[in-house]
């Protein structure tokens, strides 16, 4: 792990965490705080996962990101913390089938499953060798990670990655006409209510903790104060699409 003098206070405070809060507290101030975005793709941003360019993107910048720049930060933050920390890689279940390896990074703390960066549900900490709401342990040794509804999630595998194994996938994620992510923008954050509130691109998508959603097209000067005032992301142009579905 990167054991740069990052300023643990700044990025504690970016939270909304103190030191002494236990993992799950940390993880569920994270994810309560960061949004999940990929803005970056579709305003012309390079991805960068060395933790001091994660820093200055997360912190500094009050910007969120996916998994390889949440989780890959996190746990920096964990490892400064003193807990034992290392990055899994996973496939991804998607409607169109499995992705290719190490499409997901998520990480092991102290032995348990940590992901403030999956974007289709909240995975808190849980046992990585017990079944549970979350964790499906496999016989080859993979876990299955599950939605709290059964929903599939991802197939974690156990060896422990480098920061540097998640480049090529990341990449990939990031500028391929085939990864969704390059598709359409979005940022979203839950809702103190159960809910969800995400912005993709000018539309605003509030969804309910029953799953209910309303959506509303921004003009684009209300999209920019609906970033900043949902998110605290400030931005001077709106995103476009990178490779846009026809």
């Amino acid at each position: 792990m990167y054991t740069g003098r990052v300023d643990v206070t700044a990025y504690l405070g970016r939270i909304g965490a103190r030191e002494d809060d236990d993992l799950a507290t940390l993880a569920d101030r994270h994810f309560r705080s960061v949004p999940f975005e990929n803005l970056s793709i579709h305003l012309g941003e390079p991805i960068e996962l060395a933790p001091e360019a994660l820093f200055d993107k997360i912190v500094h910048r009050r910007r969120g990101g996916f998994c390889y720049e949440l989780n890959g930060l996190f746990g920096w933050l964990l490892d400064e913390l003193g807990h034992d920390v290392a990055f899994l890689g996973a496939v991804v279940h998607t409607p169109k089938g499995d992705t290719a390896p190490l499409a997901h990074l998520a990480l092991q703390v102290d032995g348990l499953l940590v992901d403030v960066g999956f974007g289709d549900f909240p995975v808190p900490p849980a046992a990585l060798d017990r079944p549970s709401t979350h964790v499906d342990p496999q016989p080859d040794g993979d876990v299955e990670v599950r939605g709290p509804d059964g929903r599939p999630g991802y197939r974690l595998e156990r060896r422990v990655r480098s920061r540097d194994d998640f480049g090529p996938t990341c990449f990939w994620t990031a500028t391929h006409p085939d990864s969704g992510f390059t598709h359409g923008p979005t940022c979203s954050l839950p809702t103190a209510d159960g809910g969800r509130v995400t912005m993709a691109g000018a539309r605003r998508i509030v969804t309910a903790a029953d799953g209910t959603r309303s959506e509303n097209d921004l003009p684009d000067d209300e999209a920019l104060v609906a970033y900043r005032d949902l998110f605290g992301i400030v931005l001077d142009r709106l995103p476009v699409a990178l490779h846009p579905l026809s």
